[in-house]
């Protein structure tokens, strides 16, 4: 077992406090001994030295189990002050109490060891699973685009000449879709490396929550052509002082979501509004919603739902947490009562009711 607070103490200040917790254990002994008896004194001691093996090093351990073990000949076992045992069962005992304090400084540090390397173990084959997942869903992800791309580009290319206006105008449309998808895909991958490495800080400016929103479902208006969206924001909203990238791509992602795994009968509905000095998004569906077993997982990196749509790199949702917490927001998603799911943003921010409408 290992604990952060003494793993970053040095190598020397793991020898100081060992030795000063054998000396600080052994005084408050001391003064009791003559009530509980110089063996009950070892086992103190004994367990002193288990609680060191549990977090510091061999060395540091090794050195606080010898010194238990002549402070408690030279202070405790009868004659005191000296290192002299006058009895043979007094001597076997002192001589077993070294044995076993060595053998389970020894033991202990061991057992660390090997749950280390497990964990380093398990880690690795949780990286490595990861891997093989981002691998396997980006094969489909961006082949696909990139072989749309190139299939188009192709027959612009060969057969220009025969095709007439129509069909030309059909494949830089699709070169066009394709571009965004692949776009869209590459920008999870490196939002989800700038989430990992820290390197996210939002700028904030100000902005209108409408204005963003109906950008959002403008760059999405080809996937969701089919789909109906319903807006509503509440009238009279303030200017709010946020990151109009950070939140834009929240709401892209969510959005995103919901068309893509929504049946064909069903609603989105995006609305916004202010409480207090939140900002609040709601994006919800009339679709089947989350299985409750793995609601709590759909934030994770790389996860998919089991019963999901083939494709996706499950990148999505996790960068909406992300995203959300690096502007010190929350956000929660449910189930509805009547079926499909609720995604609910809150962000605390900066409010201004000026209406930049108005000419002065």
């Amino acid at each position: 077992m290992d604990n952060f607070l003494f793993q970053k103490l040095s190598l020397t200040k793991q020898y100081i406090v060992s030795v000063l917790s054998i000396l600080i254990v052994a005084t408050c002994c001391y003064f009791v001994s003559n009530l509980i008896g110089y063996r009950v004194v070892a086992l103190i001691l004994l367990v002193t030295v288990s609680l060191i093996s549990m977090f510091f090093d061999i060395k540091p351990v090794l050195i606080a189990a010898i010194l238990s073990a002549l402070v408690w000949d030279f202070f405790f076992i009868p004659q005191k002050f000296t290192f002299a045992i006058s009895s043979a069962e007094d001597f076997l005992m002192f001589l077993m109490y070294f044995v076993v304090a060595l053998v389970n400084a020894v033991l202990t540090t061991k057992i660390r060891k090997i749950e280390k390397k497990a964990n380093q173990k398990e880690e690795k084959e949780n990286t490595l699973k990861l891997y093989n997942t981002l691998l396997n869903s980006l094969s489909h992800e961006l082949r696909t685009p990139i072989s749309t791309i190139i299939g188009a580009t192709d027959n612009l290319q060969t057969m220009a000449d025969k095709l007439s206006e129509l069909n030309k105008y059909e494949l830089i449309s699709e070169i066009s879709k394709a571009s965004l998808q692949l776009d869209r895909q590459v920008g999870n991958l490196l939002n989800m490396s700038r989430l990992e490495s820290g390197y996210i800080k939002p700028k904030n400016d100000w902005f209108d929550i409408s204005e963003l929103i109906y950008d959002v479902l403008n760059q999405l208006k080809d996937e969701l052509k089919n789909i109906p969206v319903h807006v509503a924001i509440k009238e009279n909203l303030p200017l709010f002082k946020l990151d109009y990238g950070l939140i834009s791509q929240i709401v892209h992602n969510l959005i995103h979501n919901a068309g893509t795994n929504i049946p064909k009968y069903a609603v989105i509905t995006i609305r916004a509004n202010c409480k207090q000095d939140k900002l609040v998004i709601i994006v919800e569906d009339t679709g089947h919603g989350f299985p409750e077993v793995e609601i709590n997982k759909v934030f994770e990196k790389f996860y998919r739902l089991k019963n999901s749509k083939t494709g996706g790199t499950g990148l999505g949702l996790s960068i909406v947490k992300g995203f959300v917490e690096a502007m010190k927001g929350t956000v929660i998603l449910e189930n509805m009562p009547d079926g499909g799911a609720m995604f609910t943003i809150e962000i605390s921010a900066e409010l201004s009711y000026i209406n930049l409408n108005v000419k002065t």
